[in-house]
């Protein structure tokens, strides 16, 4: 016998009896008669059923049944003639994809399958390689991106170019959900708006004429009728994408989930071997539900999940009869999604646990048993395709069924161990995009998704503060607007309640994967998973300039709270196993991660730099240190590698060269096919169009010491054993010799650490949106209201119209809060700020063991100071006001660590980076705006506040000096002469989301650090001299800019052949207004807190400053008095540009109008030996 699926001509194993022959009157097992009854009750035929007919029936036992059973398999299959008879109306081959060769214009992605896309280019457009001239048809479209796209039909002789598609022109068709419009050259308002998740219908009846078009199984009417027809127009499937937009097409290679009466789709369903696949089945369940009582030599009617695989040889010999008909048949994506998935959903619809559900693990067993094993993995891969594309392209109901029934089942699978380590082995990561079982979709419509019967009452603030805020506390609400919270508040509760039941089941999932325990059929699972996964980071986080091959943010945020929750959940289990080791309340990455080359980093950013250089640099101090001797070879093999890695990058840059098709542009794609698995084909119609293999995710490894390649780690790199650290190998002397966890959940902790700083972030601010527009719609409804209220009555025209508006607002905060309780409930919900906060404290622990390594914190990458900044901002930003910060456990000392870690690492020489230097001195510049994070810096150690203020007074020379000036200018504010209102009278109207802006807040003041201030200054003689001529420096170029530029706006306006003023001239005058009025202000702190340095004159440079001091503040009075208009005589007082031959690039030849060091022979080191022509024209002679 040999198989007739998958493909391949590859024997099977022969699976009768020897002895069958030898004794024809028993089988050895059980007597003759009662396997004849057995063998007619699993394959009864369609002639011979019933008990009065039993004693007819011819015997039959092994020998006979392949007969038997091909006998029964040909009734009803289709003839050979009709088989090869194509259906009237259509042209083209059978199995219908896209047409790759020649029907497409502009750059396109295209799956394996051919029937997922993704835009390349501005407007790119494909058609199908079949077309229809007569009868109905169909074919679907799943959406995974809900950007602008042109569905529909189009003839042959239709011609696309970049601008036109799909239904721009007289003979196509289209239905553009993102724009809610239907295109036939010209277009109409027509249909709704389409998400991703969603799946679009397309009909064309040909009999009449007509298009139409369903979303998600609904019609949207009819779209187009009167479409031409008649010899010679056939109508081909197309569709026209812009950029990055990506959809996959089901023309029936797989059951349509929303079939329509009438019409077929465009590829015929495998009828024949539908057929043969369910008579199969149903004698596997009749095998389950029948037991052979061999003591009383009768059949017994059984509930099949009872069954149990006992290993008796007449039901095994009975099966791998059936199997060897139905292994072959479940090798091909139709039968498995719509036999073998249904069937094994049936089983789980009673209920209860998976676990509950054991016949679905015997029968996993059995299909590895008696299927070859290729066939076993082509099933269980059709299997997860079929359930991801389930699950993800599932309407959203109320009580998330559906999800929960496809999660369920892939629950179940995933409990066999080798099934589950094939899959994670093979499939999950490598085909699938598998991210999205751990999604949970947002529903656009909120009516469809059922929101409207769980959330029936609808609340949202109605009084704000000037911070946008709802101002009015509990005791302040109507008796009304108090059963509408609490009303709103328990649907709230209810739809999070449901979906925590789908996060549940994905915590299940990922801890499946996570098992570390099953090891008796090889490596545990929780290691193949941690090498894909490192892999799946590889991915993200080296091509972050090609977004085709990047993982959605949104996907990516509910990956990472679930991977929290599992992680936790295996960390905890073993502290409990182990109570020396540390609880995941404590966790923290150590160090030697960081530099023993166990876990690789790819090329993201080490804090010191580049890893080569870091490990020329400091391998004496990784030797003394962490025991780690670095051999000169691999220095210089790393040296060459980063030189081969620019070369790849600058061949990725070039726009159209071999490299860049085959490399930047043929990675592969997200959540294009139906089966979300990689793009391999790259067409164009570009000037070369080439076709480009599946390129691997980076070049082959090189022979690197410092890192073992992904795939080749084995449990025992990673968990060490007798003598081995595994990945804490070179643990540092200032390292705790403790346990800590299993090591691979550290590793584990380290991916999560990156995807919060790849995208997670990201995506916890953009969905912040949503509260703001309800806050915005509140506000505009009260406004609206008021107006109603005094619109006086005999306006009843404008009555009228605010009456309209306050509908419609009305409307779209109904709909925006229900919206708003679904993303609280999966994104900003007190467990998901939890998991954040737990972050935030685990890598603020891992920065400060880091730290304690001395030069060795070097190593440290870069992202864990990105994400210990970031994360607090969401944490206090993105989930207030809905959960509050102040009620986190250690909320204070957690703000005081970060505190200390700005502080400390702002200004630290180990940190070479320039956009992490700058991201340091933001967060702490911010972190000084708010009174509690400002206490926090105030209770760090004194040494520390001390060293933070020296670092910022050092002079402003050769440093990016502005950001350190606004946090001098925090500390002061509210203490000077002006400040005297809290907000800025041109920022007093300020929208409800810009509240939280640092630059909005109140004064704040700081008289702890201010008196550091005053004592640093007034102990160091040199570095007040030098700090202050710094200041005195940069105020001089500021205020200088700032004159000259509005001279020449002044100058443009009066002019009457220009009279508008360039934007940004008018943005850059106003930067060097905001520069000099910081300066000034601290300028102002310095003298009125440490005098001394201006009236001490012991101090050598004290007259000299003073003297600097008097002219600025001359200046500085003149021009706020007269203004830059001032008439001629008065123009020797100007600063700077304003003077006629000022020159920036050569400062000595100006005249001597320049204030401090624009003078010749000014030397601020020895102020003394200054010329007393200093103050110039400001002496009144």
């Amino acid at each position: 016998m040999s198989s007739k699926g998958g493909g391949t001509a590859l024997t099977r194993r022969n699976y009768r009896l020897a002895s069958d022959m030898d004794k024809p009157r028993t089988t050895g097992i059980i007597n003759e008669k009662l396997l004849s009854d057995y063998l007619h009750r699993v394959f009864p035929t369609s002639s011979m059923q019933g008990p009065a007919v039993a004693s007819l029936r011819k015997p039959l036992g092994f020998q006979d049944l392949e007969a038997h059973l091909d006998r029964l398999l040909l009734e009803g299959e289709p003839t050979e003639e009709s088989k090869d008879q194509t259906l009237e109306g259509r042209l083209g081959p059978l199995t219908v994809v896209l047409d790759h060769t020649s029907g497409f214009e502009g750059l396109l992605f295209v799956d394996d399958d051919l029937l997922g896309v993704i835009g390349h280019s501005n407007f790119s457009s494909i058609r199908a390689t079949t077309c229809v001239y007569k009868g109905k048809w169909a074919y679907e479209v799943l959406i995974s991106s809900q950007g602008l796209m042109q569905i529909g039909w189009c003839t042959l002789n239709c011609r696309f170019n970049q601008e036109e598609g799909v239904g721009d022109t007289p003979d196509s068709y289209a239905y553009d959900g993102n724009r809610v419009r239907k295109w036939n050259v010209t277009t109409t308002n027509y249909g709704k708006s389409w998400a991703a998740g969603d799946i679009v219908s397309c009909l064309i009846d040909l009999d009449e004429g007509t298009i139409t078009f369903c979303l998600n199984g609904q019609s949207l009417g009819t779209a187009f009728s009167d479409i031409k027809m008649g010899p010679g127009v056939a109508y081909f499937p197309a569709i026209s994408l812009s950029f990055k937009e990506s959809v996959a097409f089901n023309f029936g290679s797989r059951p349509l989930r929303y079939p329509v009466e009438g019409y077929l789709p465009l590829q015929n369903p495998p009828t024949a071997d539908l057929l043969k696949a369910h008579k199969l089945l149903g004698y596997i369940k009749t095998i389950l539900s029948t037991t052979i009582d061999t003591q009383e030599e009768r059949l017994v009617e059984t509930e099949c999940s009872s069954w149990k695989l006992h290993g008796e040889p007449t039901i095994l010999v009975t099966l791998a009869h059936i199997f060897n008909h139905f292994a072959p048949l479940m090798c091909k994506v139709y039968l498995v999604e719509d036999v073998l998935m249904n069937f094994l959903l049936g089983i789980l619809e009673g209920g209860g646990s998976v676990d509950e559900h054991p016949l679905i693990q015997q029968l996993l067993d059995l299909f590895w048993l008696l299927m070859e094993d290729y066939e076993v993995n082509e099933c269980l891969k059709q299997l997860m395709m079929s359930l991801l594309r389930a699950y993800r392209f599932s309407p959203i109901i109320p009580d998330l069924g559906f999800q929960i029934h496809y999660l369920r089942l892939t629950t179940a699978v995933l409990h066999h161990e080798k099934s589950r380590k094939y899959l994670l082995s093979n499939v999950l990561f490598d085909v699938l995009r598998s991210v999205v079982f751990f999604y949970i979709k947002t529903p656009l419509r909120v009516k469809e998704a059922g929101l409207e019967e769980l959330i029936p009452t609808t609340w949202w603030p109605t009084r704000f503060d000037k911070e946008g805020k709802d101002e009015r506390e509990p005791k302040d609400e109507s008796a009304d607007e108090r059963l509408r919270r609490r009303a709103y508040e328990r649907g709230c509760q209810r739809l999070k309640k449901r979906i925590e039941v789908v996060e549940e089941l994905q915590v299940q999932i990922l801890r499946l994967m996570l098992n570390n325990k099953d090891k008796g059929t090889g490596e545990a699972s929780r290691y193949i998973f941690l090498n894909k996964f490192r892999k799946f980071l590889q991915e993200n986080a080296s091509n972050r300039g090609h977004p085709t091959a990047l993982c959605p943010p949104e996907y990516m945020v509910c990956f990472l709270h679930r991977l929290v929750t599992a992680v936790r959940s295996y960390w905890d289990e073993g502290k409990r196993m182990s109570p020396g080791c540390v609880s995941s309340e404590e966790a923290y990455v150590p160090p030697q991660l960081f530099y023993n080359g166990k876990v690789d980093y790819f090329d993201l950013q080490r804090l010191g730099g580049l890893l080569s250089h870091l490990k020329k640099t400091l391998k004496d101090d990784l030797a003394s240190k962490a025991n780690i001797v670095i051999d000169p070879a691999e220095i210089q093999a790393s040296s060459m590698d980063d030189l081969d890695e620019d070369e790849e990058s600058g061949a990725a840059q070039r726009p159209f060269g071999a490299a860049a098709m085959g490399g930047a542009l043929a990675r592969p794609s997200w959540l294009s096919s139906p089966t979300l698995g990689r793009a391999n084909r790259f067409l164009s119609t570009a000037a070369v169009s080439i076709m480009t293999p599946r390129r691997p995710l980076a070049p082959p490894e090189k022979v690197k010491i410092r890192t073992l390649a992904v795939e080749q780690r084995t449990e025992e790199d990673i968990e060490g054993s007798h003598g081995n650290d595994g990945l804490l190998l070179g643990r540092p002397l200032e390292e705790p010799d403790q346990p800590i966890t299993e090591k691979s959940l550290l590793e584990i902790l380290d991916g999560i650490v990156m995807m919060y700083n790849l995208s997670v972030h990201q995506q916890l601010g953009k969905m912040v949106v949503v509260a703001d527009d309800v806050h915005e719609y509140a506000i505009a409804l009260k406004d609206t209201e008021e107006k109603i209220a005094r619109c006086p009555s005999r306006r009843a025209d404008i009555m009228e119209e605010l009456q309209k508006s306050q509908k419609v607002f009305a409307e779209k905060l109904n709909h925006l809060s229900r919206r708003l309780a679904w993303i609280n409930a999966t994104i900003y919900s007190k467990e998901k700020m939890l998991d954040v906060y737990w972050l935030l404290r685990g890598c603020i622990r891992t920065v400060e063991h880091a730290d304690n390594t001395g030069s060795l914190f070097a190593f440290a990458p870069e992202f864990y100071l990105n994400v210990a900044m970031n994360s607090y901002s969401a944490l206090k930003n993105y989930f207030s006001p809905s959960n509050c910060m102040d009620q986190l456990p250690g909320y204070e000392e957690t703000l005081t660590q970060l505190a200390a870690i700005l502080a400390k690492h702002f200004a630290d020489p180990r940190i070479v980076g320039t956009d992490i230097k700058d991201s340091l001195m933001q967060a702490l510049a911010s972190y000084v705006c708010y009174p509690q994070s400002l206490r926090a810096v105030e209770r760090i150690p004194e040494e520390q506040r001390v060293a933070m203020m020296r670092n910022l007074l050092a002079p402003y020379e050769q440093r990016p000096w502005a950001q350190t000036n606004w946090i001098l200018v925090r500390l002061w504010r509210g203490c000077g002469f002006g400040y005297r209102y809290t907000r800025l009278p041109h920022l007093l109207k300020t929208k409800p989301e810009d509240a939280n802006l640092p630059s909005l807040q109140k004064p704040c003041p700081s008289l702890l650090l201010q008196r550091h201030m005053a004592e640093l200054l007034s102990q160091d003689k040199e570095m007040a001299a030098s700090f202050l001529n710094s200041v005195l420096n940069q105020l001089n170029w500021a205020f200088s800019e700032f004159i000259g530029m509005i001279q020449e706006i002044q100058q443009a306006a009066e002019r009457p052949e220009r009279n508008f003023v360039d934007t940004r001239q008018l943005k850059v005058c106003a930067t060097c207004f905001d520069l000099s009025v910081s300066l000034l202000r601290v300028l102002e702190m310095t003298v009125t807190l440490v005098p001394e340095i201006f009236l001490d004159w012991t101090r050598p440079s004290a007259e000299l400053l003073l003297r600097r001091l008097a002219q600025h503040t001359q200046l500085g009075t003149q021009h706020t008095q007269l203004g830059p208009s001032t008439p001629a005589g008065t123009q020797h007082t100007q600063l700077g540009p304003s003077t006629p031959s000022w020159d920036p690039a050569h400062p000595a030849g100006t005249q001597h109008t320049r204030l401090g060091p624009s003078t010749p022979g000014w030397d601020p080191a020895h102020p003394a030996r200054t010329k007393h022509t200093q103050l110039g024209p400001s002496t009144p002679s």
